[in-house]
């Protein structure tokens, strides 16, 4: 039985994985691209870019799936960019609505993890399982809405 795309990127999360290219990479065969290239294209966004914990890494994985479906291409135009902008609005409306917030250092109850200490704080506190793995699973649900038409 092919398990979730949610509970795939929780576990693809659960690995050597960030945020951002577990949410990526449950949508590659959707959007036509390896999983491979989702894990290398992801791999700067995670702990809310490189642990600068600015937007959630979950957001940014599902926001580069969305560009990747209904993006403007070189042959585009400006209609595409603003239906992607408008699906954009819609998945930060929803994670916010569940969440609060897209900010990953709000998301992890404002401990910074730039700092060798907030990292081993948020080890620690396991909020990489207790807090990012829902945020994971959020996002591919909000973005399965938009990207599958569930």
């Amino acid at each position: 039985m092919e398990m979730d795309k949610s509970t795939e990127a929780v576990e693809t999360f659960s690995k050597k994985y960030n945020c951002a290219q577990s949410v990526l990479s449950v949508f590659s065969e959707e959007l036509n691209i390896s999983k491979s290239d989702c894990f290398k294209i992801a791999t700067p966004f995670g702990s809310g870019v490189a642990f600068r914990q600015e937007m959630c890494g979950a957001v940014t994985g599902a926001l580069m799936a969305i560009g990747l479906k209904y993006g403007m291409d070189e042959y585009g135009n400006t209609d595409q960019k603003s239906f992607t902008y408008d699906l954009t609005t819609h998945f930060i409306t929803e994670f916010r609505k569940k969440h609060g917030t897209i900010c990953c250092k709000d998301l992890l109850d404002g401990i910074d993890m730039s700092t060798p200490e907030g990292y081993a704080k948020v080890r620690e506190l396991n909020l990489f399982r207790t807090h990012c793995s829902e945020y994971v699973r959020s996002a591919v649900l909000i973005s399965e809405k938009i990207l599958l038409h569930k």
